[in-house]
């Protein structure tokens, strides 16, 4: 929904609240979208949340609970009575109640535990066991189930009696007596075939399926690079014990490029809204990395110190240190997040470090040459002749050029390089980004800059 439909939107239905019509306001969200109903929902006071709510059809009404933020939910559910909670979770599919506990306060998990029947408890509480970022996190328990030697007809039989509490019926997962995946079969196939056909016969006996320990990005990855609606999740035994939908997958794809940008910025990742996130928390996040950046700096005051003769003898040189540091920075962050987005596609590996470290010469070169040619010119025209600074002659701008194109090179082999290992030594390559490429950069491009003035200008 977009900002201006919904702002006439809430208009809308505040006056139709305001005259009691309660049944136009219904009619009026029934027809939407459960995600586009939870964006409305969330522009309205926490007073009115409850009465729009509950005006919404019981399907409808699990399905826009699922979409809404944490604080609402928890809202919602310290207002239900036990009657209208019991109708919620019912419609709820189990993963989407699980990620609903892990949010909520433990006073509000024991109402909603307290609410589910035993066999919804123990799955749920089975799912809670695998490791936070683990594919079994995140699976569903939900979905159809065949075996080999049913046929057609009977697939169609099964599909009609369980289909209407399954995530997905698309996909459906043949097993054996043991409850091992090995087949599975599209509704598109079982349409296309003859009623007394043998799903043995007619099922896909090569599965790409994910362990239940599995890496919840690693499986996000999957489902981009295979095209899939849904993927199977099995045991240490091979056993079908789930499945991940599509929508999971992608809120997991989210979640995780949002964590990298988090990363990439020098900030600790959170899983709160921004308007959400106290002043004290945001604070937190950010001042450590602040800290130790600031303190990594020191190595760059310690480079001025020592070099402080050759710029007392040279001030000109000082002027130009803040362009080569923020060129060096800026070549370095280029650097930097193209190793990332490609060792998260699985496009770069370990092996290719050399491969990579070559290519980003070349390139560095290239940008070197060609951003000092124009230096050069601007330094004469500009610096010299423009504004009449006979302190910029041609030997210091040979010395800035120079220095200008073993800074890109240095800047873009340590923004390729240490992704790469971040990544062998088993940490996230995003941290090794802007932040700590740029305070690398600054104390090499100094050192360089210093080392040729001294060794050209003779100071």
């Amino acid at each position: 929904m977009q900002k201006e439909h919904l702002a006439l939107a809430v208009d809308f239905i505040e006056d139709l609240l305001s005259k009691g019509k309660y049944a136009v306001v219904r009619e009026q969200m029934v027809d939407m979208e459960p995600a586009d109903v939870a964006l409305l929902l969330s522009e309205f006071p926490e007073d009115r949340l409850p009465i729009l709510f509950r005006l919404l059809p019981k399907e409808l009404a699990a399905e826009t609970f699922v979409e809404m933020d944490n604080d609402q939910q928890e809202l919602l559910i310290r207002s239900f009575s036990d009657t209208e909670l019991q109708e919620v979770l019912d419609e709820m599919y189990l993963d989407d109640t699980v990620d609903l506990i892990e949010e909520m306060p433990a006073s509000v998990v024991h109402r909603i535990l307290r609410h589910c029947d035993p066999e919804s408890r123990r799955t749920i509480n089975e799912l809670m066991k695998y490791p936070e970022d683990s594919a079994g996190s995140i699976m569903t328990t939900e979905f159809v189930s065949l075996t080999a030697d049913m046929t057609v007809e009977d697939a169609f039989k099964r599909i009609r009696r369980t289909g209407i509490d399954k995530e997905t019926i698309y996909l459906c997962y043949v097993v054996n007596d043991s409850r091992v995946l090995i087949g599975l079969v599209s509704v598109r196939t079982l349409l296309l075939s003859d009623e007394d056909d043998i799903i043995s016969d007619i099922m896909e006996s090569s599965i790409v399926c994910v362990n239940t320990l599995d890496d919840q990005e690693t499986v996000s990855q999957m489902f981009s690079k295979y095209d899939f609606l849904a993927m199977p999740v099995v045991d240490q035994e091979h056993r079908l014990v789930g499945i991940i939908t599509i929508d999971d997958a992608m809120d997991v794809m989210e979640a995780e490029a949002t964590e990298d940008m988090e990363k990439m910025a020098a900030i600790m990742p959170s899983d709160k809204p921004y308007l959400k996130t106290s002043v004290l928390e945001t604070f937190k996040a950010r001042s450590p990395w602040l800290m130790l950046l600031m303190l990594s700096a020191t190595f760059t005051g310690l480079i001025m110190t020592h070099f402080e003769d050759a710029m007392m003898a040279c001030a000109i040189l000082t002027s130009f240190i803040p362009m080569l540091s923020g060129t060096g920075g800026n070549s370095g962050t280029q650097a930097s997040t193209a190793v990332i987005r490609a060792l998260s596609l699985g496009e770069v590996r370990f092996r290719d470090t050399f491969r990579v470290i070559w290519k980003e010469a070349r390139v560095a070169l290239l940008c070197g040459v060609c951003l000092a040619a124009a230096n050069f010119v601007k330094m004469m025209l500009v610096d010299r002749w423009m504004m009449h600074n006979p302190a910029v002659t041609i030997a210091v701008g040979a010395v800035v050029c120079l220095t200008l194109v073993c800074v890109v090179l240095c800047a873009k082999i340590v923004g390729c390089t240490l992704p790469i290992l971040a990544e062998k030594l088993r940490l996230d390559p995003a941290v090794m980004a802007s932040p700590f490429i740029s305070t690398i950069v600054d104390a090499l491009s100094l050192l360089i800059y210093f080392r040729i003035a001294t060794a050209l200008l003779g100071i």
